[in-house]
């Protein structure tokens, strides 16, 4: 089975992925969070930095690009083939209402005509990478804006390119991150498929994983966010039967927090980047309320450090404790 890390805006960038690849099992890939091309052809610093070679050492990292334009799409495959990745990822997954009301993500997936038309011009537009391959694209989709039923339609385009990988997550738009994965439509999806499937969604431990396998045991891939952001030994548990020792879950945690307070200005945006974590990585603390509230509450760094300190000194990690979703 591979392991990819899902690309999480805000998260998963290229510190994150640095400072988990350095603790963890190695991921078989990274995917960045996406690049969304500007009219000015230019990466912002923040996307350039997150895909620059010498930030990204010993890892296969895959850039995601969020447009609905095929121009769009090739210039920014074309400039990150030039800091010498061979694959990008299309983003049509993305939930948000800012992104999806721009058609974009996977309020792209709600005109097939026109993602057709988007697939066949980057396919045929995209020219031979610095290394004198030719630039693979891979996809991460959702089954449909409005409803599954969308979703045998969009099997249909997307068997008709040379797609590298289809990563399926089986949500519609509408559900965001709520409500239980349709897996029916992503074996439907998976079974009709001439592109190799990866599977995305609600893996939060390893018996889910273990359910997941049960039922789609020639599935070879498989991509984790939230999960793996709550527990970062979750694929050690599914691979080894490894538990998370609490020790090494700060050493990493303090090299994270370390490696943020070198590269953002303020404690402030700091703690930000932090705490956002914690709303995944608490569920590995029963009992852990009122110290998730202080990490939460907490405004200057001597406050978030000693909020931190009594979780780890009071708390234990639980044996079988991983993200749940709030429905």
């Amino acid at each position: 089975m591979k392991f990819y890390l899902a690309p999480m805006e805000g998260v998963t960038g290229y510190l994150y992925r640095n400072t988990y690849h350095q603790f963890f099992r190695p991921m078989e890939a990274y995917y960045t969070p996406f690049i969304v091309p500007t009219q000015n052809r230019k990466l912002t610093s923040r996307e350039k930095n997150d895909i620059l070679p010498e930030n990204n050492q010993g890892m296969k990292v895959i850039p995601q690009i969020l447009t609905n334009k095929a121009d769009d799409f090739i210039w920014a495959a074309n400039e990150i083939g030039s800091y010498g990745y061979r694959e990008v990822n299309l983003n049509l997954g993305c939930p948000s209402g800012t992104v999806v009301s721009k058609g974009r993500g996977s309020g792209f997936l709600a005109d097939p005509e026109k993602l057709d038309q988007f697939l066949d011009a980057i396919f045929s537009g995209l020219s031979m990478t610095n290394s004198g391959q030719a630039m693979e694209i891979s996809v991460k989709t959702r089954i449909g804006k409005y409803s599954s039923e969308e979703f045998p339609e969009l099997m249909e385009i997307f068997n008709k390119y040379p797609i590298k990988e289809l990563t399926i997550h089986p949500r519609v738009q509408k559900d965001f991150y709520r409500n239980t994965p349709d897996m029916a439509a992503f074996a439907e999806g998976a079974r009709i498929s001439k592109i190799p499937v990866c599977y995305n969604g609600n893996i939060f431990t390893a018996e889910d994983y273990e359910n997941f396998i049960k039922t789609f045991p020639d599935i070879d891939s498989v991509m984790v966010g939230r999960g793996l952001i709550g527990n970062p030994g979750l694929v050690e548990r599914i691979v080894d039967g490894k538990t998370l020792e609490k020790q090494r879950l700060r050493d990493f945690h303090n090299a994270l927090l370390n490696g943020y307070s070198e590269v953002i200005s303020g404690d402030r945006n700091v703690l930000f980047k932090m705490k956002e974590l914690w709303i995944y990585m608490i569920c590995l603390f029963p009992g852990s309320e009122k110290y998730g509230k202080a990490i939460r509450k907490s405004q200057r760094m001597g406050e978030y450090e000693a909020a931190v300190n009594s979780l780890f000194r009071d708390l234990d990690i639980g044996e079988y404790a991983g993200y749940q979703a709030k429905e």
